[in-house]
C-alpha cells in the first residue's frame, strides 16, 4: 500500500527539499483523513481550517496541521476513541508513525499528534536522502465546544483509497478566518493570506458563525454584538492598521510555490484595505 503514496508523492515533482516536505506532509494529511474516516471520526466532526481548504477546495498553499469542530458541543470528547484506529491503518499503508493524544480534558481545543521519524526510510525522497533523522509532525486540534450557527458539507476524495469526509461549508470556513484575523493573540500571516483567498473567490462569510463565534470567544466575548457587513468591514480596517506586514508576508512566504511569492511584494494596509472594500461589495 506504500506504493500509493510513492506515487501521489511523484505527483508533486518537488524541486527542492520544502516542497518535498510539504508535499510528504500533505499526502500523510490524506492517509490521515482517510484513517479518521475508517474510525468513524466524521460522524461527530468536521474538516476545517486552511488544511481543508488545500484539499478539498485547492487553496495555492501548503498548510501544516489538520483542524477539527464537533458538529455538535461534547466536552467529554476524547481522541483515544480513535487514535489506535488512526494507528493501525498507517501501519495498513506501511507507516511507522505514532499517533499521540495530546489533550487537556479541561480544555475547548484538544490536541493529537502524528509523528513519523523514520519517513526517509519508509519512501523514496529524492531531498530526503541522507537525513535519516528527519522528522514529520502533524498536529490535530478539534474544537468541543464550537459556536452555533455552523454550515456543513460532504466530499467524496480518492487517496489513498476512496472515502467521504464531514466538512465546514466555505461561508462558515470564512466565517472561523474572520474570528481568526480578528482575535489571534498573535500574527500569522497564513491568515491573511488565505482572508484574500476568500475574497477572489467570491465568498461571503456566514455571519451567524461569526456573531456566534465572537461571542463565545475573544475580545467581545459576552457583548451582545450585530455582525453585519459594515461592522465586519469596519473591524477589519481597524486590525489592518496594526500589522507588520513584512513579518506577515515573511510568515507566509514558505507554504508558496515560487511563483507566487512576488504578489507578497503588495501586502500592505492599502493592498488589505481595497480587499476589504471588495468584500464590502458582495
Amino acid at each position: 500500500m506504500i506504493e500509493l503514496i510513492q506515487r501521489r508523492l511523484a505527483s508533486y515533482k518537488a524541486a527542492n527539499a520544502i516542497e518535498e516536505s510539504m508535499a510528504t506532509k500533505e499526502a500523510l494529511q490524506e492517509v490521515a483523513l482517510y484513517a479518521l474516516w475508517r474510525a468513524g471520526f466524521f460522524e461527530v466532526a468536521a474538516f476545517q481550517g486552511g488544511t481543508s481548504l488545500r484539499i478539498l477546495h485547492k487553496l495555492p498553499r501548503f498548510s501544516e496541521d489538520m483542524d477539527f469542530i464537533l458538529k455538535a458541543p461534547d466536552p467529554k470528547f476524547d481522541w483515544g476513541a480513535y487514535l489506535p484506529n488512526v494507528h493501525d491503518c498507517l501501519e495498513e499503508f506501511g507507516l511507522k508513525s505514532e499517533v499521540l493524544d495530546k489533550s487537556r480534558m479541561d480544555q475547548n481545543v484538544r490536541q493529537a499528534l502524528l509523528k513519523d521519524d523514520s519517513i526517509a526510510n519508509q519512501l523514496n525522497l529524492q531531498f530526503f536522502r541522507g537525513a535519516a533523522d528527519r522528522e514529520v509532525k502533524i498536529k490535530f486540534e478539534i474544537d468541543v465546544h464550537p459556536p452555533a450557527e455552523s454550515g456543513f458539507e460532504y466530499s467524496y476524495l480518492g487517496f489513498p483509497l476512496d472515502f467521504e469526509v464531514c466538512h465546514q461549508d466555505v461561508p462558515s470556513n470564512f466565517a472561523l478566518k474572520i474570528h481568526a484575523l480578528l482575535c489571534r493573540q498573535y500574527l500569522k500571516g497564513r491568515d491573511w493570506y488565505d482572508f484574500n483567498w476568500y475574497v477572489k473567490q467570491a465568498v461571503t462569510p456566514n455571519l451567524s458563525h461569526l456573531q456566534a463565534a465572537l461571542r463565545q470567544h475573544g475580545p467581545w466575548a459576552g457583548q451582545d454584538i450585530n455582525v453585519d457587513m459594515a461592522w465586519v468591514t469596519e473591524a477589519l480596517n481597524a486590525k489592518i492598521g496594526t500589522i507588520d506586514w513584512k513579518a506577515a508576508a515573511q510568515d507566509v512566504d514558505r507554504f508558496l510555490v515560487p511563483i507566487e511569492r512576488k504578489s507578497l511584494d503588495l501586502w500592505s494596509a492599502k493592498f488589505f484595505s481595497s480587499r476589504v472594500s471588495v468584500l464590502r461589495a458582495f
